[in-house]
């Protein structure tokens, strides 16, 4: 029984796999019927070709951040993983590698310089040598 609810997970699962892209010329001695109403569906975000350039040449990267996905220029620091006890020793922010093992607010803490810009995700900052309150942004 056991092994039946874990095929017909598996089939299930398989089932809401999204169709591969098409390219080409339709198949011959038909055309291509679409299932699936687009017409509710928003058109992909385009960045103007100035903002990715400038982020470029800022070394970032236009990547998907957050719950809803937008492009933004995420930047990678030179000094990511260094030992640190205030963001004032980073380019970026200082904060606690392990949310789950955090010390509670205001505790004595060492972290470590955050890879990038990006603000998205749960981290625990460290100010003057102390935890903060962990933050989660989506």
């Amino acid at each position: 029984m056991k092994r039946l609810m874990i095929v017909a997970a598996a089939m299930l699962a398989a089932a809401c796999q999204p169709l591969p892209a098409q390219d080409g010329p339709p198949p011959a001695g038909g055309e291509v019927v679409k299932d699936i109403d687009t017409t509710d569906v928003p058109p992909p975000v385009r960045v103007p070709e100035s903002a990715a350039a400038e982020c470029e040449a800022r070394g970032g990267k236009m990547l998907p951040q957050g719950r809803m996905q937008t492009l933004q220029c995420v930047i990678t620091y030179a000094d990511a993983g260094r030992r640190c006890t205030d963001g004032d020793q980073c380019q970026g922010d200082c904060r606690l590698a392990d949310v789950a093992a955090a010390p509670r607010a205001g505790a004595a803490a060492v972290g470590q310089c955050h890879a990038t810009n990006s603000r998205f995700g749960c981290y625990t900052p460290v100010e003057d040598g102390k935890a903060g309150a962990t933050i989660c942004v989506d």
